[in-house]
């Protein structure tokens, strides 16, 4: 069975963190609310992985992520 393997990858300078879910060559950010996207595959428009913006900002802040079955 084909296991996908979560990649987390943050930026520093950017204040940028990455959630991949699953690889993808073409995808997109669908903002879900300020500083929040989903990203999505080009093809299907499915969930792969997720973007935050001002990461430690928010880091006093909840972050609820709901992760696709």
């Amino acid at each position: 069975m084909k296991q996908n393997k979560m990649k987390i990858w943050y930026d520093k300078e950017g204040d940028y963190l990455e959630i991949t879910l699953k690889k993808c060559k073409e995808t997109y950010f669908d903002e879900t609310k300020k500083g929040f996207a989903q990203i999505k595959d080009t093809k299907t428009h499915r969930i792969v992985g997720y973007a935050i913006f001002n990461f430690l900002k928010k880091r006093n802040k909840e972050l609820t992520i709901s992760i696709p079955n």
